[in-house]
């Protein structure tokens, strides 16, 4: 039997709960949020330093790459959370926006009239909860919690101090009027727990008579009635349900799972969806392509002493770590691993940074990351092009909305990637030579001293790099042809289905994707209830 709402929200991530507390402040509108995950009920979710159990594991789909052309043809894992709260329960927490030339790139030059950064900044600050910094840069009352690092780890401090020595200024605020530098991250935590948006906003509208959510569910496809949107047909616990939607479809699904689920319901490139047998409702060709990521690339050093969080790998120190937090709120548990960070140019005639770097205060905290000898602590220095120029692909594998579907970043797919890429990590190189860091550094072991010249680096780029789990673009948001969705986030062509969530970026922002995301969905959230 069909079930009626107002709303069906399909997929309950960082934009997903963002809907639905803002949706259901209205109490007459009924809201239905579907989530393919569980609950966020593991407490490495809540703990800052659980990022690094979180990259593989229950909580993500277990996606990997098609062969990566440019990156020598490896499957790269390709983390994506598949539990409440999405990408915000999972992620290292690091809280910045992009630069304001990236939101005046999608108004002025990418058809996304509205958001430049003078008309989105209000979404940042009415999302952001800062417990430090506040006025026109930031909101301090917003469900969104941003703090400081409470104790940032020696090595982290180091990596500040050897940025300077190389030539960066400090930065104490990356969302402020200037991105450049290098500091310590402001981190998406409240009281020393992380705030995801399942925390921040979705946990305080539970009460709320009329929010539904549903965990656990496997969409099978958005239902249509001519070029009309009417709700969603879904699998939980082995029964298939059908939520009608009277006013609208929402997928806030992500960048991968909201182009998947378009396409098992006929609506993309009408080719593709005919070699798999999917009746075209609507021929729209640009969903599932324009993939943009970030291309991490890290390089990892060994340390004299136990000065980094790997020390804790140890029993008898992981034992006194979680009862200095359990009892105290302090010690290790309290960081979020990627601890520092610098935005800096390849291209010293950019007008703004054209690289981002993390410091990871551990070295292999990752999946897929290099490591140090068992036994040793380490480091380890993430850089990546903030701007790749490269596009990739969401494909369908089948039509069984279980498949994975084919994901293809392309990394590396353009040479200006590779270029700067490359200068990332010879900066990153230059950075652990600086006395600061030096002075604690028993070996670099990657990339190792033999990576000398200009085609040394090159081949450790392309064997080194990995997504720094950042997908955005693939139903772009614009418009030209490839556009998916208009400025409304109205999906082109169809009535009564918007997509709020990374996949309606223009392009990639030159920063973490997490903020960003939430701002989509906040402006979103007003969109849908005629507020401008």
């Amino acid at each position: 039997m069909a079930k009626g709402y107002d709303y069906v929200i399909v997929g309950g991530g960082s934009a997903g709960c963002v809907l639905a507390a803002r949706l259901t402040e209205n109490p007459d509108v009924r809201v239905l949020l579907i989530e393919a995950g569980g609950k966020d009920d593991h407490p490495y979710i809540h703990m800052p330093v659980g990022f690094a159990k979180m990259t593989t594991g229950p909580f993500t789909w277990g996606f990997t790459t098609t062969p990566q052309k440019h990156a020598n043809n490896r499957e790269i894992p390709y983390a994506q959370a598949r539990v409440i709260g999405g990408g915000s329960s999972i992620n290292a927490e690091v809280f910045t926006r992009g630069h304001p030339a990236d939101y005046d790139r999608w108004a002025r030059e990418e058809g996304a009239e509205g958001w430049s950064f003078a008309e989105i900044r209000k979404y940042f600050l009415r999302a952001e909860g800062n417990a430090v910094l506040s006025g026109e840069w930031h909101g301090a009352d917003g469900p969104l919690g941003v703090s400081n690092t409470p104790d940032p780890q020696k090595t982290a401090l180091a990596f500040v101090r050897a940025c300077q020595e190389y030539g960066m200024p400090h930065n104490a605020d990356f969302n402020g009027p200037s991105q450049e530098g290098a500091g310590i991250y402001q981190t998406t935590t409240r009281n020393k727990r992380r705030c995801s948006a399942a925390v921040g906003y979705l946990k305080p509208a539970l009460s709320r008579p009329n929010l539904t959510i549903e965990l656990g569910c496997l969409v099978n496809r958005i239902v249509f009635a001519g070029n009309r949107a009417t709700g969603v047909e879904y699998a939980r616990g082995g029964q298939m349900q059908l939520a009608e939607a009277t006013s609208e479809v929402i997928l806030t699904a992500g960048a991968i799972g909201s182009p998947k689920m378009l396409m098992l319901s006929g609506v993309g490139p009408a080719a593709q969806l005919k070699q798999h047998g999917i009746a075209v409702v609507h021929d729209l060709p640009g969903v599932g392509e324009n993939l943009n990521d970030h291309f991490g690339i890290d390089i990892v050093a060994e340390l004299n002493n136990h000065d980094s969080l790997d020390k804790y790998k140890k029993l008898h120190w992981m034992a006194w770590a979680g009862i200095q937090y359990y009892l105290f709120g302090s010690g290790p548990v309290t960081s979020n691993v990627v601890e520092g960070g610098a935005f800096w140019y390849a291209d010293k005639n950019a007008p703004i940074p054209d690289l981002q770097f993390h410091f990871l205060a551990g070295a292999g905290a990752e999946a897929g990351v290099p490591s140090v000898p068992q036994g040793s602590s380490g480091i380890t220095l993430n850089s990546y092009t903030v701007r790749p120029k490269a596009r990739g692909t969401v494909r369908l594998r089948s039509a069984n909305p279980a498949d994975a579907p084919l994901i293809d970043p392309n990394f590396l797919g353009h040479p200006d990637d590779l270029k700067t890429s490359v200068e990332g990590v010879k900066i990153s190189r230059e950075i652990f030579n600086q006395p600061s860091l030096q002075k604690l550094i028993r070996a670099v072991h990657f990339p190792a001293a033999s990576v000398k010249t200009q085609t040394d680096f090159e081949d450790y780029a392309r064997q080194y790099g990995r997504t720094s789990y950042h997908p955005t673009c693939t139903c772009k948001m614009g418009t030209d042809a490839m556009a998916v969705v208009d400025a409304q986030l109205r999906v082109r062509g169809l009535e009564r289905l918007r997509i709020c969530d990374s996949s309606t970026m223009p392009s990639l922002i030159g920063s973490n994707t997490n903020a960003p995301t939430i701002m989509i969905a906040e402006k979103a959230s007003d969109l849908i209830r005629g507020n401008r």
